[in-house]
């Protein structure tokens, strides 16, 4: 798989190690592929925020939502979300946390693809956005 864009999308309230524990991981040569991480990398002024990560978004080719225990309070990652349906990207989650199937998602995320955190399903997540949406 070549290198991709991906905008990891996660509580930064809640999940920033889960998120810095993933990149970290899908940076691993075991892993069965490569991304960039173009997630916000600092706190920014809301509208400033808004238009970068809405031109970011529009330039991944998939957006993943670390999806945590309490992913239900985090309006940005909504947003997020939002932002990738006006840019025609593809959407999956991954359940982070001990999270799973019993906690709420966040608007715009849906539950049949939301799936555990296992490399090899990720990656056939991957290569499912890759054939969906602007990616076609």
């Amino acid at each position: 798989m070549s290198d991709l864009r991906g905008f990891v999308s996660f509580d930064i309230d809640h999940d920033e190690e889960e998120k810095n524990l993933f990149i970290g991981q899908s940076k691993n040569n075991k892993t069965p592929f490569s991304f960039e991480d173009w997630s916000s990398k600092s706190s920014l002024p809301q509208n400033q925020w808004e238009r970068i990560i809405k031109d970011k978004i529009n330039k991944c080719n998939f957006v993943v939502v670390l999806s945590g225990k309490y992913m239900a309070s985090a309006t940005g990652v909504v947003k997020e979300i939002s932002f990738a349906d006006e840019s025609n990207v593809p959407v999956f989650g991954v359940y982070v946390g001990g999270a799973n199937t019993n906690n709420n998602l966040p608007s715009g995320l849906q539950r049949n693809r939301t799936i555990i955190w296992d490399w090899d399903k990720i990656a056939s997540a991957i290569d499912q956005m890759m054939t969906e949406r602007k990616n076609k």
